[in-house]
């Protein structure tokens, strides 16, 4: 289920020079992104939270590079550029159990070349280089840490003005995607993932909490303690985590506009489908929005990797993440799932009143 990222990225400054940033293409299609960065603090960690934004560039800024590594392509930005006039709509973006913030970058520059504003974080205890499997079952301390960002960002005079507050969107990968589907109040019952372990068996999941320790039959109350944000108005959720788990109560009283995506068609991972082969979570969530982007793997919602990034996971002894299925093509995957999010939040980023 869960996107591990490598030690070899960890060592990897996530911003790097002006000089190597001109030296790369640039992922985003359009427009350099604005990019900066800043410390939450938030009542439930006992230290700071790293938070990033990424938004439509007004004047000013440093070129820089986002998430380039040995594995990875970056992504070219503007540091501490100004923000583009008017409002906009806001995407609050948490990332998968042992990856980060930058990581999804990709994503983020994408979105804010079309206008949408990103909000991300690195989840303390889910991050890459301080993960574990006993504290990634704290789904209510990740979602705990995006509502604190977000307050962060609404006060500040720099960006807060910038967000449309009737347009924002949780969005989230595999236990990420878990997290977005808590702040629109989806709560995952420990009963039913220790039930949902004891008859399926598989790494991806049940298997991966074990191996690091955690009894699917005894989680701390920290897995359902989770509340939705009134202030998220609409939810995507791309292979997310969990999706057996969640209570047909929070389903209902949740009503907010949903799309899910899976990655993959024979190669998806049953841990994360929600389609009708899977858990089924998008026939239960009325009015959800679902596509299939496939050829394509749970890994193929990483960054591009480049080409001599198969040979350093090979090296590392690490999980394949640079080797897509056959016929899949990684750039289009993510143009496909652009598209699916930029129309979705088109439509439904913002309350009925309000479109």
């Amino acid at each position: 289920m869960f996107d591990l990222l490598l030690a070899a990225i960890r060592a990897v400054p996530p911003l790097l020079s002006a000089a190597l940033a001109a030296a790369t293409p640039l992922h985003a299609a359009d427009a350099v992104p604005g990019y900066d960065r800043f410390d939450v603090a938030a009542a439930h960690r006992s230290g700071l939270v790293a938070a990033s934004v990424w938004y439509p560039a007004g004047p000013g800024g440093n070129p820089g590079l986002v998430g380039d590594n040995a594995v990875f392509r970056g992504t070219r930005v503007s540091v501490g550029a100004t923000v583009a006039g008017g409002r906009h709509p806001l995407v609050v973006l948490s990332h998968g159990s042992g990856g980060n913030m930058d990581g999804l970058g990709w994503l983020s520059s994408e979105l804010a070349a079309k206008g949408v504003m990103v909000l991300a974080v690195n989840h303390p205890g889910s991050t890459s280089g301080d993960s574990s499997a006993r504290r990634s079952v704290d789904l209510a301390s990740r979602e705990a840490d995006l509502s604190a960002a977000l307050d962060t960002l609404l006060a500040d005079p720099a960006f807060g003005p910038h967000v449309d507050p009737a347009a924002i969107t949780a969005a989230g990968f595999s236990l990420g995607g878990a997290t977005a589907l808590n702040l629109a109040g989806l709560v995952a019952d420990r009963d039913a993932f220790a039930a949902y372990c004891a008859r399926i068996e598989g790494p991806h999941d049940c298997g991966w909490f074990e191996s690091g320790g955690v009894d699917p039959a005894a989680l701390p109350p920290a897995f359902s303690a989770t509340r939705a944000d009134p202030r998220i108005s609409a939810v995507v959720a791309v292979d997310p985590a969990f999706g057996d788990t969640y209570t047909a109560a929070s389903i209902a009283a949740s009503g907010r506009p949903m799309l899910f995506l899976n990655l993959g068609e024979a190669d998806r991972w049953r841990a994360v489908d929600v389609g009708p082969t899977g858990n089924h979570l998008v026939g239960r969530v009325p009015g959800a929005s679902y596509a299939v982007i496939a050829p394509a793997w749970h890994f193929s919602f990483l960054g591009i990797c480049k080409p001599e990034g198969r040979q350093r996971l090979i090296e590392e002894r690490d999980d394949p993440v640079c080797d897509d299925p056959a016929g899949s093509d990684r750039a289009d995957v993510h143009r496909r799932a652009v598209a699916a999010i930029l129309a979705f939040v088109d439509r439904h980023g913002k309350p009925a009143a309000s479109q």
